[in-house]
């Protein structure tokens, strides 16, 4: 009787799991992959890659790349980084910037892309969450598209939420794992209010409660009009435009030369020479001439993003990555459906309905939260000036004056610090660095970010 008893509850067991299994999303496959096309031997790190469902009824999924620490996944950092853009693939930093594995473009071809191991990657020493975000960027899809519900700053701000809470209930070993919120670029705008969400989550009492420790980005996009209106500031300082030029359109545009009056044809007429002198530089890289991504003649920073495109259109690539048969057709790094700059309008794919996310980091000084700012002084997208302007706005306590920090007695940039109660603002530049600073500066980009992430969690002075 007892043995029966025992069979009949190991049967319910049984019945009770393949339930439990078929009740699962969809959204939840994950894959461990050993091996990449490009690159030889066994990956010499733990890659999963997958999709999470988001949205009304899961119709949005989420592809992402999860790289663990090299150093001990259990202990160090969780990571879920925001690609710029908006709508730049994941792809781009994994394999490109921040990742465990670099494009090799020096002899390759675009019809033979290699791919090699990055020596500075930020996975040394930190989990990393790469995803393709928002929907309709890289691998990640709709299931039913409607026109009705475009994508928006707004809407990215949640699928980011409900992706790391999902993906966190799915891997719950990760838990305990101090969890940041870092990205670049447009995701600026995005990522502090990420992390109000999951502040306010915690705070209702959601469960698991994410172990949020703060935000990183790199040179962010946080108020564009600061932003955008640093452009001019940044090229006369540099010695773009002639301190003639500057000075007359300062007095004619009111220090405004952005979001002008087209009645002010005074500010209009001073700005026609500023632009005509602004018109060829690289505003990633000032340094850098102007690159052409569809000349397959030359090889430089900006083409070899292209290679991603070559290399993730590969079917043995799709196979390897486990992406869904049928759910993306051709591939490309950045969605051309989304406009992103000063100016351009809406289109029927994407709203840019966020202006400024400054007041979010004004409401963290009540929180127990750590942030990093991290600017490339010759970045003219977002220059270092503007993220200075704001950080003043918030009329935070200088904790540590400004000052260069270094690596090997060498000077490579420089960083103040700032706190109010339990929040703490640590803004760093990196000397000679473009907007995507890991591009080119790749080892002054790990070092510094290390050396915060291991920092004591809880310090003001951090």
């Amino acid at each position: 009787m007892l043995e029966l008893k025992s069979k009949m509850q190991i049967c319910v067991i049984v019945l009770v799991l393949i339930l439990h299994l078929h009740m699962l999303p969809f959204s939840y496959s994950k894959t461990i992959v050993k091996h990449l096309p490009g690159f030889s031997g066994e990956l010499p790190f733990t890659l999963e890659t997958g999709y999470v469902g988001v949205g009304n009824r899961e119709e949005v999924e989420l592809f992402y790349y999860f790289v663990e620490s090299q150093s001990n996944p259990h202990r160090d950092p969780l990571l879920l980084y925001l690609t710029g853009g908006p709508g730049t693939s994941g792809i781009i930093p994994f394999l490109n910037q921040i990742g465990p594995l670099l494009f090799e473009y020096t002899n390759a071809s675009r019809s033979d892309v290699k791919l090699e191991v990055n020596p500075y990657s930020w996975t040394k020493t930190a989990n990393i969450i790469f995803i393709d975000l928002p929907a309709g960027t890289g691998f990640s899809y709709v299931k039913r598209w409607d026109s009705t519900k475009k994508n928006s700053d707004s809407v990215v701000v949640t699928h980011a939420y409900e992706f790391i809470r999902k993906w966190l209930i799915d891997h719950p070993i990760f838990l305990d794992n101090p969890l940041y919120i870092t990205g670049i670029s447009y995701m600026g705008l995005i990522v502090p209010r990420v992390v109000s969400k999951i502040y306010n989550g915690n705070e209702q009492g959601l469960r698991p409660e994410l172990k949020l420790k703060g935000l990183l980005v790199v040179n962010p996009l946080t108020n564009k009009f600061i932003n955008f209106n640093a452009r001019t500031e940044f090229a006369y300082r540099v010695g773009l435009i002639e301190p003639e030029l500057y000075e007359t359109a300062k007095v004619h545009c009111g220090g405004k030369f952005v979001y002008i009056n087209p009645n002010n044809t005074l500010c209009l007429d001073s700005l026609r020479p500023i632009n005509e002198s602004l018109h060829r530089i690289n505003v990633n890289y000032i340094l850098d001439p102007v690159c052409d991504a569809e000349d397959p003649t030359l090889i430089c920073r900006d083409t070899i993003y292209s290679f991603s495109n070559t290399w993730a259109n590969k079917e043995t690539v799709r196979q390897a990555l486990n992406v869904r048969k049928g759910t993306v057709g051709k591939f490309q790094f950045s969605n051309s459906n989304i406009s992103d700059l000063l100016g351009k309008p809406d289109s029927i794919y994407y709203s840019h309905d966020i202006f400024s996310s400054v007041n979010y980091y004004k409401q963290f000084v009540t929180k127990n939260c750590r942030a990093m700012i991290i600017n490339g002084d010759h970045d003219m997208t977002f220059p270092y000036i503007s993220t200075e302007r704001w950080i003043k706005s918030l009329k935070l306590r200088v904790t540590s004056p400004w000052k260069p920090w270094f690596i090997r007695t060498q000077v490579v940039g420089y960083e103040k610090t700032y706190s109010e109660a339990n929040f703490s603002l640590k803004y760093a530049t990196i000397k000679g660095a473009g907007h995507s600073v890991a591009i080119y500066k790749p080892e002054e980009s790990m070092v510094i970010v290390q050396n915060w992430l291991a920092s004591q969690t809880n310090s003001s002075k951090s």
